[in-house]
């Protein structure tokens, strides 16, 4: 997300968000086989999952957002 920030355009922000969008799901994925696999109690699981998904929800938020900017700047002929 930091170079997100930093990103030479709009698209490279884009992309950048999409890719730790990927990295916070699969985040999500590895919390689940430690939960599995009882690594993890049920109160770290759950804490952990919630800041997980909440960072998620507002990662595609920033991308969602991104992109309604840029296609409002986008002129339609």
């Amino acid at each position: 997300m930091r170079e997100a920030q930093n990103g030479e355009s709009d698209a490279d922000f884009i992309h950048k968000m999409g890719v730790a969008q990927k990295e916070t799901a699969e985040t999500i994925y590895w919390l689940d086989l430690l939960h599995a696999i009882d690594y993890l109690t049920e109160t770290e699981y759950e804490s952990l999952l919630k800041d997980s998904e909440e960072l998620l929800k507002m990662i595609r938020s920033a991308v969602l957002t991104k992109k309604r900017k840029v296609a409002m700047k986008t002129p339609r002929y």
